[in-house]
């Protein structure tokens, strides 16, 4: 008896095939058929989510380097959309330019105001250079091949340079080699339901009640619960002065002790979300 063929997979990336986003959609979803599909921004990514047009979409939300991508934590606040994993990339930024370029040729640079941040150490020597922001990494390549850009170069990653003919002129430019960046997997209105019997980390959010020492509290009653802290992230909330929203990463050794955790906290907060739960997410190299 034949067995039915597994249903290809849609995933949204933000930016064009060969961007840092589709190397993680591959490192993730290892193994398994895919359709990468496009978007110029995260905006856009995250409206396909919603509207079904994907069953996947995977977005950066921080880097070791330049640190949170605040926008998308507010996109994800609005979007109701479940995270079901994570994915931490390696990030090697390379100089790519039409072939027979040198660094010598190159009056200016396009690539995404991140990538330039984590590259800034490399122009430093080349003050000739103008640095000029794009929407992606992998786009800047292409339309350096579409456009047949004599003198400019963009950073972006190896796999974007091979796929648009260009020829990288300096590889692995960023400042720090330990330069990773985490990407969440969320599952869009038609994605397949996630196995919640198999997580060890969650996401949470949640604004703090009006009371004195609302913070401290919180987080003394996740170490009282021996609730590991993986990360905290704050934003002021929109026409709230001085309030803000919190963002937390948490580990979960124990679910029970977790669910209690959750509960304990919840006098202490204010519209507590629980934003996905989910594997802690392995590394994987470029």
């Amino acid at each position: 008896m034949n067995e039915t063929p597994a249903k290809q997979k849609r995933i949204a990336i933000q930016g064009g095939y060969g961007a840092f986003h589709e190397i993680a959609a591959y490192g993730y979803f290892e193994n398994e058929e895919i359709e990468i599909v496009p978007r110029n921004t995260f905006n856009d990514l995250f409206g396909a989510l919603k509207q079904g047009k994907v069953d996947f979409g995977i977005t950066a939300i921080e880097n070791s380097i330049a640190g949170s991508i605040l926008p998308n934590y507010n996109l994800l606040l609005e979007s109701n959309l479940k995270i079901v994993g994570e994915v931490y990339l390696r990030i090697q930024q390379n100089l790519v330019a039409l072939p027979g370029q040198t660094i010598e040729n190159i009056r200016e640079v396009h690539s995404h105001p991140m990538a330039i941040l984590q590259c800034q150490r490399f122009f430093d020597d080349y003050p000739q250079i103008k640095l000029i922001d794009s929407i992606d990494t992998a786009l800047s390549a292409k339309e350096i091949s579409d456009k047949h850009l004599i003198g400019v170069a963009a950073i972006s990653s190896a796999r974007a340079a091979e796929k648009y003919h260009l020829t990288v002129i300096a590889e692995s430019i960023e400042t720090h080699k330990k330069n990773y960046t985490r990407f969440l997997i969320l599952k869009g209105k038609n994605g397949e339901n996630h196995d919640a019997t198999a997580v060890n980390k969650a996401s949470l959010t949640f604004a703090l009640a009006h009371k004195i020492g609302g913070l401290s509290k919180v987080l003394s009653i996740l170490s009282f619960y021996d609730i590991n802290l993986a990360k905290v992230q704050s934003m002021p909330i929109i026409g709230k002065d001085w309030e803000y929203q919190f963002f937390i990463d948490v580990e979960i050794d124990n679910y029970q002790l977790y669910s209690q955790a959750i509960e304990a906290i919840k006098p202490f907060t204010s519209g507590l979300q629980i934003l996905g739960e989910y594997l802690k997410g392995k590394s994987i190299l470029e």
